[in-house]
């Protein structure tokens, strides 16, 4: 039994798609992506919500933030809290991902302004005997 025969068609479309430069930058993305969630959220926990805390009156943490219904047949807690941590994390994953983009932009930006180095051009003999040919029978030589 030959194994290539065994093997569905798709395998080897699924292969080359796999493969291509794109999915790979695609899941290099991702893993680096969520290792800057977790710096941006040590940034938020450790560094930010101190400072927060002491401008809101000692609360240390937004998530514990909550209102509290209670009603004759049962409780029910809102937990805003939850909801402002995630739109200030959302926040500052959002700023700091567009500045660097801003920066790699700028970055771009000045390696298309820069010229390329070029070589001096190399002329050839003939050419410059022709031009010295030229200019002498302009000057009336």
């Amino acid at each position: 039994m030959d194994i290539k025969k065994l093997k569905p068609a798709w395998v080897d479309e699924f292969k080359a798609f796999a493969l291509k430069g794109n999915v790979m930058d695609m899941a290099v993305g991702v893993i680096i992506g969520g290792a800057f969630g977790k710096i941006v959220s040590s940034l938020v926990s450790d560094i930010i919500m101190p400072v927060v805390s002491i401008l809101t009156g000692g609360t240390k943490d937004l998530a514990a933030l909550s209102w509290k219904i209670s009603e004759a047949e049962g409780a029910a807690e809102i937990k805003y809290g939850v909801f402002c941590q995630t739109v200030l994390d959302f926040l500052i994953i959002s700023l700091s991902i567009f500045f660097a983009i801003r920066i790699l932009c700028s970055f771009r930006a000045k390696a298309k302004e820069e010229p390329a180095t070029q070589e001096p051009e190399v002329v050839p003999e003939d050419t410059l005997l022709l031009r010295e040919i030229r200019d002498a029978l302009k000057k009336g030589e």
